[in-house]
C-alpha cells in the first residue's frame, strides 16, 4: 500500500500540479509548448505505469462487498462510458455551427467516460487499493475538466462563453435545462452501436484479460 499511495500522489502531482497551473506557464516559457507536451506525456505515461504496477502489487482490505444491484449499476455505467467514448471518437454527422453531436450531451465526453469507468470500478471493487487507484483517476478527471474549461476561457473567452452557455459538463444537464436539445441524427447509430459492442466484448473477456469477471460468479 505505501507504494500505491506514493504512486497516486505522483500521478496527482503531475496532472494537477503541472497541467493548467502557473508552473506550466513558467516551464513553457523556457521550453516551448511542444517540448512541454512531450515531457508531460512521458511523465504521465511513466506515472500511469507506476500506478498500475503499484495497484497490482498492493495489499488491500475489503471496505464493502458489492451486491448484485451494485455490480449491475457499475456495468450500466461502464456501457455508458463505452458509448460516450465511441461517440467522442467519431465525428458528428451533417454540418452546422456550434456544439454538435455528443457535445450537446456533454462538452467533455472523454473525461466523462473516464469518470464513469473509474467510478464504476471503485464501487464494484470496494477495497482500499481500489479506493486509492480508481479514486486518484476519478479525482484527476473531476479537477481536469475544470482545468480544460479554464484554459479555453484564457485562450478564447468569447468561444468559451458560447460553449458554456450551450453545453454542460454533467451529461444531459444542458438539455434538461433547456439550453440545448438532443439531436440523435447528428450522432447516428454507428457510434453508440460500436460502444455497446465494444462493451460486450470487454465484458465477455474481462475475466480472461484481468483475472476477475465483470459479473461475480
Amino acid at each position: 500500500m505505501p507504494l500505491l499511495l506514493a504512486a497516486a500522489v505522483i500521478w496527482l502531482a503531475i496532472h494537477l500540479g503541472l497541467s493548467g497551473t502557473a508552473l506550466r506557464h513558467v516551464i513553457t516559457r523556457r521550453t516551448g509548448e511542444r517540448v512541454f507536451r512531450a515531457l508531460f506525456s512521458l511523465l504521465a505515461l511513466l506515472s500511469l505505469g507506476l500506478l498500475i504496477y503499484a495497484y497490482q502489487q498492493a495489499d488491500t482490505a475489503t471496505l464493502w462487498t458489492a451486491d448484485t444491484w451494485l455490480v449491475a449499476l457499475a456495468n450500466a455505467a461502464m456501457m455508458a462510458a463505452f458509448v460516450l467514448l465511441a461517440c467522442a471518437l467519431m465525428p458528428p454527422r451533417g454540418e452546422g455551427s456550434g456544439p454538435r453531436g455528443i457535445l450537446r450531451v456533454t462538452r467533455h465526453p472523454v473525461m466523462c467516460a473516464v469518470a464513469l469507468w473509474s467510478g464504476a470500478h471503485l464501487l464494484a471493487n470496494g477495497d482500499t487499493a481500489a479506493l486509492v487507484f480508481f479514486g486518484a483517476l476519478l479525482l484527476t478527471v473531476l479537477i481536469g475538466v475544470q482545468s480544460l474549461d479554464a484554459k479555453l476561457r484564457q485562450r478564447d473567452p468569447a468561444q468559451a462563453a458560447a460553449l458554456h452557455a450551450a453545453t454542460s459538463i454533467v451529461p444531459f444537464a444542458a438539455i434538461l435545462g433547456g439550453r440545448n436539445r438532443l439531436q440523435p441524427l447528428e450522432i447516428g447509430l454507428l457510434p453508440p452501436a460500436t460502444g455497446v459492442i465494444a462493451y460486450m466484448v470487454i465484458l465477455h473477456l474481462h475475466g480472461w484479460l484481468l483475472g476477475l469477471p465483470a459479473w461475480p460468479p
